[in-house]
């Protein structure tokens, strides 16, 4: 056996000796190499796929994320803006320059840290297109493959200009060894939201209608609905910032453009807030452009998520809802709270009255109700606690603690990644901005009703008519609402938008505090004498039995456990905390539980991230400069 075993290692050691070197240079038949991996488009959109998401939550459309993590999603981590207040110290504006090198920033930048994988990646799969799968795949193919790869790029893009602005453009892929391209400095934001025009165009005109299943794949629609978002924040960052009125109306109009190309398609607005949020399976809803499906049975490892838990009404939240977002909402009747006519017929004592939940809910846009629990729950810091993004058996049935699918990280609703909702909201305030400042054609009623009053039509379940809830009535561009309260900058139709973005969009991935942003409103958010609302939120009666208050809860909190945590703003805005003797005085808005302001307010150089420090000193050490922004 021994003499065999010789024999065949001498005839191997022959046959290979004799092998030319060509031979040998051959790429094995059974391993994929970079020549080899990119002859069809299995492989490509293999490839793609890794943009979507992933373990690590590098990628895009993370719905609600997966597991315990909570980057990008509502609830646990959205909250930072002048809707919601936190127990304790607000969250602050930072006063460093340090920054971070993280994927992600939280707080105040909920963007990307200064990060370049992926756009290695998105030029890397736009050169392997090119130069490898071009002569194997159709003209179409080419076409639709080269749209993916740029409208990844052009998303990547748009978060890193979002929280630094100014940003390095690289169009191509970088070798080790180009060290003056890699180290370059920042290039003008007009610089590269130019080519991430220019790379949404492209892909708008070449990626197919339908590749794959409808809802969880990109296609056309998918790429219009975010054109609509990302053009529309920087048409009105180029307008309210650096009044570019040409850059702005390009942007702009390309925003309507989008919204219009997806308001063709065949979407529409026919579910409640609930079943859209809470959903254990999307698929075919009428107004998910984009979502991501979640199954616990899902194989190598199941796809869960903790959102749901986290609006069950046992687990606590970090924010919660205060008196700023409250007086936002409007009244069924279409009219703002103060001249209301839908507080007819109702006993109240005063004005405050109007904002206990019971009288909230029933004279208030159904969104109010599809949002928030109907009773306190101490799991808020503000006593309202949210549960938009679960089923109504989450909060109504028996103990939903304990059951899987609403409790720990075991949750399957499906997450809206890109609705119709916010498609028709990018669209009206687009067309809006064009026409009041930028001599674009002017908003009609029409547009009104396909946008607003469509969402304002949505339906509502049973359980939300049982508690009074009803339909707001519909936006009249010849009778606009004339809020008391609204900025002396903002026209009453784009003021009136805005109102309908805060009521349709609380808590979702596109927050409320990107919008301050680009609106140049981070003012908003002063959480000392400026703006005192957002310390407070509902009207309580701490020593009564109250309907939302089934437990009593409220009196108990009148005890010494309680005193200079709890407290309450007046009508005329004296605060007062409870000091163990003036129980009686405890009625009023309700503060925050043991609010305190921020102690670093909003500045003008908050409105972008400092970028890294380590990331500064490492170009220094290269014999390159990066720039920061200003102020830091």
């Amino acid at each position: 056996m021994k003499n065999k075993v010789l024999i065949l290692l001498a005839a191997l050691s022959l046959f290979v000796s004799s092998c030319s070197d060509n031979v040998l240079d051959r790429p094995p038949l059974t391993v994929f190499t970079d020549y080899t991996y990119w002859t069809s488009e299995d492989r490509l959109r293999l490839f793609a796929n890794g943009f979507y998401n992933d373990v690590n939550n590098i990628g895009f459309f993370q719905g609600y994320s997966r597991s315990w993590t909570a980057y990008y999603v509502p609830v646990r981590s959205l909250y930072t803006s002048d809707d919601f207040a936190n127990s304790g110290t607000q969250t602050g504006f930072t006063n460093t320059s340090a920054g971070s090198t993280s994927y992600y920033i939280d707080g105040v930048w909920p963007g990307r840290g200064w990060y370049f994988t992926i756009l290695r990646k998105a030029n890397l799969f736009l050169n392997r297109i090119e130069n490898i799968a071009k002569p194997a795949i159709s003209e179409e193919a080419y076409n639709h493959w080269s749209g993916i790869a740029r409208f990844f790029r052009a998303l990547e893009y748009t978060e890193l200009v979002r929280t630094y602005g100014d940003v390095p453009w690289f169009g191509d892929e970088i070798k080790d060894t180009e060290k003056d391209i890699m180290f370059k400095d920042r290039d003008s934001r007009d610089v590269v939201m130019d080519n991430v025009y220019d790379d949404l165009k492209y892909a708008l005109a070449n990626v197919r209608l339908s590749d794959g299943d409808a809802g969880t794949t990109v296609n056309r629609y998918v790429v219009a609905a975010y054109i609509s978002r990302i053009m529309l924040w920087e048409g009105t960052w180029q307008w309210y910032h650096n009044n570019n009125t040409t850059l702005a109306k390009k942007y702009l109009e390309f925003a309507v453009e989008g919204a219009e190309f997806v308001m063709s398609g065949d979407y529409s607005i026919q579910t409640d807030f609930h079943t859209l949020f809470g959903s254990d399976n999307l698929s075919g809803n009428k107004e998910c452009i984009l979502f991501r499906h979640y199954d616990a049975g899902a194989s190598p490892s199941s796809i869960t998520h903790c959102i749901a838990s986290y609006c069950n009404t046992q687990e606590a939240q970090v924010g919660g809802a205060n008196l700023s977002l409250l007086k936002s909402f409007i009244c069924n009747d279409g009219d703002v709270w103060q001249t209301s006519g839908s507080f007819a017929g109702m006993s109240l004592a005063n004005d405050g009255e109007k904002f206990r939940i019971e009288n909230l809910i029933k004279t208030r846009d159904p969104r109010f109700e599809a949002t928030f629990y109907h009773q306190y729950k101490p799991g808020s810091p503000t006593l309202l606690y949210c549960n938009k993004f679960i089923d109504r058996i989450g909060t109504e049935g028996s103990n939903p603690g304990n059951v899987p699918k609403y409790s720990s990280m075991t949750n399957t609703n499906d997450a809206p990644v890109m609705r119709l909702g916010e498609v028709l909201l990018n669209y009206i305030e687009a067309k809006a901005v064009l026409a009041e400042h930028l001599n674009g054609a002017t908003v009609t009623q029409n547009d009104i009703d396909k946008s607003i009053n469509a969402l304002r039509d949505r339906p509502i379940d049973d359980i939300a008519v049982s508690r009074g809830v009803k339909q707001t009535a519909h936006l009249q561009l010849s009778n606009l609402p004339n809020d008391p309260d609204r900025d002396a900058d903002v026209p009453r139709l784009i003021w009136e938008i805005r109102r309908e973005r805060r009521m349709e969009l609380i808590y979702e991935a596109t927050s409320r505090l990107f919008d301050l942003r680009r609106w140049k409103k981070l003012d908003y958010m002063k959480s000392g004498t400026d703006f005192p609302d957002i310390m407070c939120s509902i009207w309580i009666d701490y020593n009564a039995t109250d309907p939302a208050d089934p437990t009593g809860m409220l009196p108990e909190r009148i005890s010494d456990g309680y005193v200079n945590i709890i407290g309450v703003k007046k009508l005329d805005g004296t605060v007062v905390k409870y000091n163990g003797s003036n129980a009686a005085d405890m009625v009023g808005f309700n503060l925050t539980l043991n609010g305190q302001p921020r102690t670093q307010e909003p500045e003008a150089r908050h409105y972008l991230a400092p970028v890294p420090q380590a990331q500064r000193n490492f170009y220094t050490s290269q014999g390159y400069t990066l720039s920061n922004n200003p102020g830091w």
